[in-house]
């Protein structure tokens, strides 16, 4: 490679730094124009058992302020019905809805940890994760750590099915969490054939999941979510600020598969909270800005971050964006 060559090329990664910089900085009016509607199906917070950037009621009361309709409090480890429904008391005009992931800490494939959370006052439990930190996948066998599976022999194990079935009886949302992508697709052709309504799949890209098995996936019903994380930069403890560590995507190859799979199947999410990531405002100002830098269109965007969460989790869908 030429000094030429790589100078264009290093010119090119700084200019697209200072473009995602600069849709970050907190002015209030352009802030809640771009954030208004959102709803974040994928937000960590405080308390959980790894550290978080903010609680879930500084998040809850600065989103509302920006406009954000709502957002899925998630922890691998805890189940947050009932921190829902106390973010739902303090912030009203702010919809929170909570979870319970299937990782060792609540027994694995349990399908009474599920109904308990269903029947937790203000019934705020919506989305079902099948295992997240504790899945089985190529990760698990490498390391030889234990995990939870959810089929064997390429059939899904009774108690997912009992699971699914819960799903259905409380109109919850199943989330493949990080299981293989066979596992993912049993699930999704299963939820499909057993007529739930709302299933999304986490993260797929992150799992090492096809286009092809994607757009499968897409068949059977399932919206496939496209975290924020891997496509912007952030430097050291997540900060926008300094010159960053190189996204370990990048947005064109987000562009691609939203190309290749249809915004009318994607989910936008943060996936923000961790110390190690921006904070969730300038975090989804730089993710749209990498996007639409990419030549996805406000539309879709809107389509992806707005209208598909909102009938994923049964809200009022909001009018398309022209």
């Amino acid at each position: 490679m030429t000094y030429k060559s790589t100078s264009k090329t290093m010119s090119k990664t700084l200019l697209r730094f200072v473009l995602l910089l600069l849709a970050s900085l907190p002015f209030t009016g352009p802030t809640r124009a771009q954030l208004e509607g959102i709803i974040d199906i994928h937000a960590h917070s405080d308390p959980d058992m790894q550290p978080r950037r903010y609680d879930a009621l500084d998040f809850a009361k600065r989103a509302k302020a920006l406009g954000m309709r709502g957002a899925v409090l998630k922890s691998h480890e805890v189940p947050t019905a009932q921190l829902a429904y106390m973010i739902n008391q303090l912030v009203p005009g702010f919809q929170s809805w909570g979870t319970v992931v299937l990782n060792r800490s609540v027994g694995g494939i349990n399908p009474r940890a599920v109904e308990i959370q269903a029947m937790v006052k203000g019934s705020y439990l919506k989305v079902v994760f099948m295992p997240t930190k504790d899945a089985e996948n190529a990760q698990a066998h490498a390391e030889n750590r234990p995990y939870v599976a959810v089929s064997k022999n390429g059939v899904l194990l009774p108690e997912t099915i009992e699971v699914m079935k819960l799903i259905i009886k409380y109109n919850l949302v199943l989330a493949t969490g990080h299981v293989q992508p066979s596992d993912a697709l049993l699930l999704t052709s299963e939820a499909h054939r057993m007529g739930i309504k709302s299933v999304v799949v986490t993260h797929p890209t992150l799992q090492h999941t096809t286009v092809a098995q994607m757009q499968e996936e897409a068949r059977n019903g399932a919206y496939l979510e496209f975290t924020a994380n891997p496509i912007i930069p952030a430097g050291q403890h997540g900060s926008p600020t300094i010159i960053p560590n190189p996204p370990s995507r990048k947005p064109e190859e987000w562009a691609a598969d939203i190309r290749a799979i249809g915004a009318e199947h994607i989910i936008m999410s943060g996936d923000f909270g961790g110390p190690n990531y921006p904070d969730f405002v300038p975090g989804w100002k730089m993710y749209i800005a990498a996007l639409k830098g990419a030549g996805i269109t406000d539309a879709e965007i809107h389509m992806m971050s707005c209208e598909n969460p909102a009938h994923l989790l049964g809200m009022d869908t909001p009018a398309a964006k022209k």
